[in-house]
């Protein structure tokens, strides 16, 4: 019998998280509207090793805006990770996400995909619901975006 496509949409897509990610834009209003550049306190959504659009390794983090006028807002980091350079941006600030967590930001290296995507999932295991962060949201270089934690809230 041949796979349908909605089987292998199933098969394919982390569909508990999805419809998760659809109740979560239904109760802060369904609509988008863009974060600028900025400093806002957030919480990390998602920290994951995923693939782009090229089918390049990038890793993503989805940072949710926690108060003032872009409270529910999302930033987007997606950065692809094929380079020294690359992986060294994404490394800078998980390093500072885990600034109270030593033993793991003491793992905070490139061996290989397989090792970094079990990293990713380990910090945000780590830092999910336990920690906020200042972030700088700014303007780099050829119009990218840069991302840097200031500070690291324990919640209690």
């Amino acid at each position: 019998m041949t796979e349908n496509l909605w089987d292998r949409f199933d098969k394919s897509i982390d569909t508990e998280g999805l419809a998760s990610d659809v109740s979560e834009a239904a109760e802060n209003g369904g609509s988008y509207r863009d974060v600028p550049h900025g400093h806002y306190e957030v919480e990390v959504n998602k920290l994951e090793l995923t693939e782009s659009k090229k089918h390049d390794p990038m890793v993503t983090i989805w940072f949710k805006v926690l108060e003032g006028e872009y409270e529910g807002g999302m930033i987007f980091m997606n950065q692809v990770v094929t380079q020294g350079f690359q992986i060294h941006i994404v490394n800078e600030i998980l390093r500072a996400m885990c600034v109270n967590l030593p033993g793991l930001a003491a793992r905070v290296e490139f061996k290989n995909y397989r090792q970094y995507g079990e990293l990713l999932m380990d910090i945000q295991e780590a830092i999910d619901g336990k920690y906020e962060f200042a972030l700088d949201y700014a303007k780099g270089k050829k119009d990218f975006s840069t991302f840097t934690i200031d500070e690291v809230f324990v919640l209690e």
